[in-house]
């Protein structure tokens, strides 16, 4: 596999990670069945495709970016979807983690 599609299947786990963490939170504490079954296939998908492209990327940098994906994308659709809080606070969070994938691909 080439580093190219290692990326693009890296980054598509990331945003199937937020997907899982959304699904979570629908699910209820998987007390609804549909969004349960959906946040496992979500979580499955991730973490098949995280490991195709461990087999390419550098572990560290890899989960790096994978983590920073997630969290910055679940704490997007979390204000989007579900009204939570929005501070320059957590905006400035937001922009350092995505400052941080920045540096750890460009590395």
């Amino acid at each position: 596999m080439s580093p190219s599609l290692a990326w693009l299947m890296l980054v598509i786990a990331g945003v199937l990670d937020v997907g899982w963490a959304i699904s979570m939170k629908y699910a209820e504490g998987y007390t609804r069945p549909g969004w349960s079954i959906a946040s496992l296939a979500l979580l499955a998908a991730f973490v098949f495709l995280l490991g195709r492209a461990l087999k390419v990327l550098e572990v560290g940098v890899a989960y790096s970016v994978w983590t920073g994906i997630g969290a910055a994308g679940t704490f997007v659709m979390g204000v989007v979807l579900f009204g939570e809080t929005l501070s320059a606070m957590k905006i400035a969070g937001i922009v350092l983690v995505l400052t941080g994938i920045a540096a750890l691909k460009l590395a």
